[in-house]
């Protein structure tokens, strides 16, 4: 099945319809990403709903504490923001002498902001300099490495975002075609040729995921 994104009017039109038609058969709800999950429990409280996402769900209202979930809800959170650092540091383990780096975010995501901050605190440390570009769509890459070659860009840092994750092999594609150095959050990344990873296993958070869905049945 394909949907449009759900930051746009239509995608969240498409996953109000979609998260109304699952509760209305009465089924256990998974859920990724805030808007997913906001979705879901907005439609009401009594389908159990079982998340798995990178957004603080503290913060997002997902749930009322980490010890107690309340409601009809549980999952898994993801910790994307807190590995950007080190992921940084080791980018320039490997590439020394790199003084710009390239710092791809979906501003359309929740965690974006967070990892902006997280890795412009390590540039600061490193004493690198970072330039921030942003793509929402597909179509948002080629001009995303055109402005890195503009610029001069040393190599690209990947933020963690299940959109990034689902175009990895375009990333990946483009990373070689134009010579750039890329790190990234998931180790799909390299399996599909990038260079580097250090971060969450998707795998494992979907697994788990799983696995507290069938608790719940």
């Amino acid at each position: 099945m394909t949907r449009p994104g759900p930051a746009s009017p239509v995608g969240r039109d498409w996953l109000r319809g979609a998260v109304l038609e699952m509760t209305g058969r009465g089924v256990v709800s998974g859920r990724v990403g805030p808007p997913a999950v906001l979705a879901a429990k907005a439609a009401g409280p009594t389908i159990p709903i079982v998340f798995v996402t990178g957004a603080d769900p503290l913060r997002f209202g997902f749930i009322a504490s980490f010890n107690k979930p309340g409601g009809n809800i549980t999952g898994i959170w993801m910790v994307l923001t807190a590995l950007a650092e080190k992921r940084l540091q080791l980018m320039h383990d490997l590439l020394p002498k790199a003084e710009l780096i390239g710092l791809l975010v979906n501003p359309a995501s929740p965690v974006a902001e967070p990892q902006i901050r997280e890795v412009q605190a390590a540039a600061h440390v490193l004493g690198v300099r970072l330039t921030v570009l942003s793509a929402v769509s597909e179509n948002d890459f080629e001009q995303v490495f055109a402005s890195l070659a503009q610029q001069h860009a040393d190599a690209l840092f990947v933020s963690a975002d299940p959109f990034f994750a689902s175009k990895r092999e375009h990333l990946v594609a483009l990373a070689a075609q134009h010579a750039m150095p890329a790190t990234y959050e998931f180790r799909e990344f390299v399996e599909a040729g990038g260079l580097m990873s250090y971060g969450t296993v998707l795998s494992d958070g979907f697994y788990k995921g799983g696995n507290y869905v069938g608790r719940v049945l």
